[in-house]
């Protein structure tokens, strides 16, 4: 069985489009599978629309990604784990890609990212970052991950010490225990967490993280709180 994990927390905007995405991919397929939403604590529509969309809520409550992706993991039943996020949709082409490396023993892997709606800066920086990020560092973005249950388990999960990069302490973690893979088919996330921001802003925050080093990383205050919004 394939289990989907969806991490949420005030997601009412995107979560509808979100499931509806999985469950089109998996259906596509032909496998089992099932969808677990963990609710981190919404304080909106977000567990209802979960519900009436077909999938079952796990709560979290941390208000922590790594912390909510571990108990959706947690949750679940399926011997392949495949996290998505809450404003991402995918489609079948990349579920059947994951679902192919899995069984020619790849024990995880992740996905290059497309952001929609996407502003022009955004495009041109995308251009460069996809190639360095999946093709050289060979790490998964957040938004999608997937391994199989095995392996995730032996890796210890998420690294609930961080607020930020916790993919990427995932993702050299599987690479310890086997191939770990970059699909060719893209997934399709929202560029919200960039609206209202400048090429400036973005560079600040970066420089932030980069000043910060390890200790910021585990802290959901500075420039972590770039992924924690209050409003989405």
């Amino acid at each position: 069985m394939i289990s989907f994990v969806v991490p949420a927390y005030n997601e009412e905007r995107y979560l509808g489009a979100t499931l509806e995405s999985i469950h089109g991919a998996a259906c596509a397929t032909g496998e089992p599978y099932e969808i677990v939403v963990a609710d981190d604590g919404s304080t909106d529509a977000t567990a209802a629309i979960a519900e009436a969309g077909g999938a079952r809520v796990a709560r979290a409550g941390k208000r922590q990604i790594a912390a909510a992706r571990n108990a959706g993991a947690r949750a679940s039943t399926g011997e392949f784990l495949v996290f998505v996020d809450a404003d991402t949709r995918i489609d079948a082409a990349v579920v059947a890609e994951a679902l192919a490396a899995l069984r020619s023993d790849a024990v995880g892997g992740g996905a290059p990212v497309r952001m929609e709606p996407s502003p022009r800066w955004v495009t041109i920086f995308m251009r460069a970052f996809v190639p360095l990020y999946f093709g050289l560092a060979r790490w998964a973005a957040g938004c999608f991950l997937f391994c199989t249950r095995a392996a995730f388990e032996s890796a210890g999960g998420f690294d609930e010490r961080y607020y930020a990069s916790e993919e990427i302490g995932l993702s050299r973690a599987l690479k310890r225990q086997g191939r770990f893979v970059i699909l060719k088919d893209f997934v399709t996330s929202s560029s919200r967490k960039l609206e209202g921001r400048t090429p400036m802003d973005v560079l600040v925050m970066f420089l932030r993280l980069v000043a910060g080093g390890r200790a910021g990383l585990m802290r959901r205050t500075g420039a972590t709180a770039f992924w924690y919004p209050e409003r989405r």
